[in-house]
């Protein structure tokens, strides 16, 4: 897989730890979590009713909390903890001098 990297326009320095951001990165709605000193990048809905995750909560083990039905995901991979079967669609993440990039798979003509 090839991806094409996009600065998230945010230095790892400005996200707070715990806490949910939305962003738009080549026109795609993204949601960043900073935990421990690690970024994670995913998609900004949830895949079972579309609702805005980042109006939802990271719970105690790290996991995102959707604020609609309360399913749980892991933003390091993101499977879901709670069982229901939906999987959140993650983007690799790079540091570069504290500015964040997002890894946006490249088309398959490129």
């Amino acid at each position: 897989m090839i991806h094409q990297w996009h600065s998230a326009g945010l230095r790892l320095s400005a996200l707070d730890e715990n806490k949910l951001t939305e962003i738009t990165v080549a026109q795609k709605r993204i949601g960043l979590l900073k935990r421990n000193g690690n970024v994670y990048a995913f998609t900004a809905l949830c895949p079972h009713a579309s609702a805005p995750l980042c109006t939802g909560w990271v719970d105690p083990l790290g996991r995102i909390v959707c604020p609609e039905h309360k399913y749980r995901f892991d933003p390091a991979n993101g499977r879901n903890t709670t069982g229901e079967g939906y999987k959140l669609f993650t983007y690799p993440t790079e540091l570069r001098n504290d500015e964040i990039f997002v890894g946006i798979l490249a088309p398959a003509n490129s």
